[in-house]
């Protein structure tokens, strides 16, 4: 959806996506969701009458559709479709997004589950969901490149963990060489679980 697409409950569900990100559930609060995305505070309580939590829920689902839908777009983008080509496409996103503009943003959905796992059931159930539709759009890519189907979920979970592992290691190194290295390291080793028609 366009930003100028955007209704106000969406506007404010997609600031709260980024502000997490950014700063974590714990420093997002309503009224900064609301200025950063032009809405009026009052509105908050109408979209969202379960509050803070209701917000965070959604926009960590927002995040998963996000990155479910990426998948795709990153498939055709490549001229010739492979399970590496497909994960160095996911972590270019974030070397790219580092490299012009810092370090400051994670995913949403893991800051959600650090931060709200514990203490808030529905936000871990919202992660839960988020990484489950993720992983299931990078399977069905797999299978549909040869990966086969027994195998295709496991590899998929390995992809989204070895990336969100070096996504919090360049944060903290504030270098993109932890997501380099998975990309190169993991490349070859998601290629050889294409099966292969030699006969």
């Amino acid at each position: 959806m366009a930003e100028g697409a955007r209704g106000p409950r969406e506007r404010m569900v997609f600031s709260a996506a980024q502000l997490i990100r950014r700063d974590g559930v714990v420093s997002t609060g309503m009224r900064e969701v609301a200025v950063d995305a032009g809405a009026p505070r009052g509105s908050l309580q109408h979209y969202f009458p379960g509050g803070k939590t209701q917000l965070v829920d959604e926009a960590v689902g927002w995040a998963g559709g996000y990155a479910a839908k990426r998948v795709a777009r990153f498939l055709a983008a490549l001229p010739e479709p492979t399970p590496s080509g497909l994960f160095a496409a996911m972590v270019r996103q974030w070397t790219d997004e580092y490299e012009t503009g810092g370090f400051a943003g994670g995913c949403p959905v893991a800051a959600a589950t650090v931060d709200c796992a514990h203490t808030a059931p529905s936000t871990r159930r919202a992660a839960s969901a988020a990484f489950g539709r993720w992983t299931a759009a990078v399977a069905d890519a797999l299978t549909g490149m040869g990966v086969p189907g027994e195998r295709a979920g496991a590899l998929a979970m390995l992809m989204i963990s070895s990336l969100e592992g070096a996504v919090l290691l360049a944060r903290a190194e504030q270098d993109v060489r932890p997501l380099t290295t998975v990309a190169r390291e993991l490349g070859p080793v998601l290629d050889a679980a294409v099966a292969r028609n030699d006969g």
